[in-house]
């Protein structure tokens, strides 16, 4: 399981011109879903998620979490994360999971992130998805399990 992680002050989330999701300021976190991962990958990132201290506090050093800051969490499935550029220019998504499993461990993860108490918006799983955000730092993390 893949992740990246984007620290952001606003992220709105549509497909087909209509707005689906919206969060004011928070995490934007990428999702993909490698062939094989199984839900103990889930556990993993959304723990980590959860506590990942990249808001600033009183003195200006990253050390607050998500949860601590009152944020949300805007999670987007997305496959290609697995894309692989070694042999050619086109990509290969071999390596990410079938999309009905992929699909199962993504809606998992966004339940694990809300057993921990934070606030979390999903995108639509396999659409064609248009997100705007307002990165802030930025601050970006790569994560996987």
């Amino acid at each position: 399981m893949r992740a990246v992680i984007q620290r952001v002050k606003q992220t709105t989330l549509s497909v087909d011109g209509k707005v689906i999701s919206s969060i004011p300021f928070g995490l934007a976190v990428f999702l993909g879903v490698g062939s094989g991962d199984m839900p103990s990958s889930a556990d993993k990132i959304a723990y980590k998620i959860a506590r990942l201290r990249v808001f600033e506090d009183e003195n200006g050093k990253m050390n607050l979490s998500v949860k601590d800051v009152g944020g949300e969490v805007l999670m987007i499935s997305q496959f290609t994360l697995y894309g692989d550029c070694t042999h050619g220019n086109r990509p290969s998504f071999t390596g990410a999971e079938q999309p009905s499993r992929a699909e199962e461990l993504y809606d998992y993860c966004v339940e694990k992130l809300k057993s921990e108490g934070i606030p979390v918006k999903k995108g639509v799983f396999g659409a064609d998805m248009k997100i705007s955000q307002q990165n802030d730092g930025p601050v970006t993390i790569l994560m996987e399990f």
